[in-house]
C-alpha cells in the first residue's frame, strides 16, 4: 500500500475479505488458508491485516457491494444479490452491476493501473460482465498507464488490448517485479548483457 491510492478487490479474493469480517458467502469457494514457505497461512488474518494497513495508509479499498451468483459452478442465468452477502445455497461467481459501475468510475479517474486477476469467472459468458467491464474501462482510459498481469487476466483483456499499455502472462512475476524483487531470468540476462560490454 506504499504506492497506491485505491485498490479494487474482486474475484475469489473478495470472498475471503468478506468472510474474514463474518459476512455470509453462501457456498462460495472461499480461500481460508494457503501454504507458503513451509507453513500454513491464515488468509482471514492476512485480509484483516491488509484492510488495517490500508486504513492506516489512507488507501481506499473498493470491495464488491453486490454479486452475480449461481447455485452451481455452471454457466447459468445469474442471481444478483442486493448486498455483499451471498445467501445460503449460492456461490459468488462475478461482481454485480452496482460494483461494476463503481469500478468503472474508479478506473476512469486513474492514471496508473495494475490489474492482476479477473473479478469473476469470465470463462462463463453469464459471469464475464465484471471482468469485461474492468478490461473495457482500462482500455477506454487513454490517460492511463496500464499493466495487466497473469494468464487468465491476459486472456480476459485480449479483446481490449489496443488500449492497454502492457500485458504479461506472468502474473506473479509481474507483481514480484513491481515489488522490486529480482527475477532470476532478468538477472541472468542483465549479467550476460553487462559482461559483453
Amino acid at each position: 500500500f506504499n504506492i497506491c491510492q485505491i485498490v479494487i478487490i474482486g474475484g475469489a479474493i473478495a470472498l475471503t475479505f468478506f468472510e474474514s469480517e463474518g459476512r455470509s458467502m453462501g457456498k462460495s469457494r472461499v480461500g481460508r488458508t494457503s501454504k507458503g514457505k513451509g507453513r500454513e497461512v491464515d488468509l482471514h488474518a492476512v485480509a484483516k491485516e491488509l484492510l488495517e494497513r490500508a486504513r492506516k495508509k489512507n488507501v481506499r479499498v473498493v470491495l464488491p457491494t453486490d454479486f452475480a451468483c449461481a447455485k452451481e459452478f455452471k454457466n447459468v442465468e445469474p442471481f444478483f444479490t442486493e448486498t455483499a452477502d451471498i445467501p445460503d445455497g449460492y456461490m459468488g461467481l462475478d461482481i454485480g452491476p452496482k460494483t461494476i459501475e463503481r469500478c468503472k468510475r474508479v478506473i476512469a479517474e486513474g492514471r496508473t493501473c495494475i490489474w492482476n486477476g479477473p473479478v469473476g469467472v469470465f470463462e462463463f459468458s453469464n459471469f464475464a460482465a465484471g471482468s469485461n467491464a474492468v478490461a473495457e474501462a482500462i482500455s477506454n482510459n487513454k490517460k492511463m498507464l496500464s499493466i495487466v498481469g497473469g494468464g487468465e487476466t491476459a486472456a480476459c483483456a485480449k479483446p481490449y488490448k489496443a488500449g492497454i499499455t502492457h500485458i504479461s502472462t506472468g502474473g506473479g512475476a509481474t507483481l514480484e517485479l513491481l515489488e522490486g524483487k529480482p527475477l532470476p531470468g532478468l538477472v541472468s540476462l542483465t549479467n550476460r548483457a553487462a559482461s559483453k560490454y
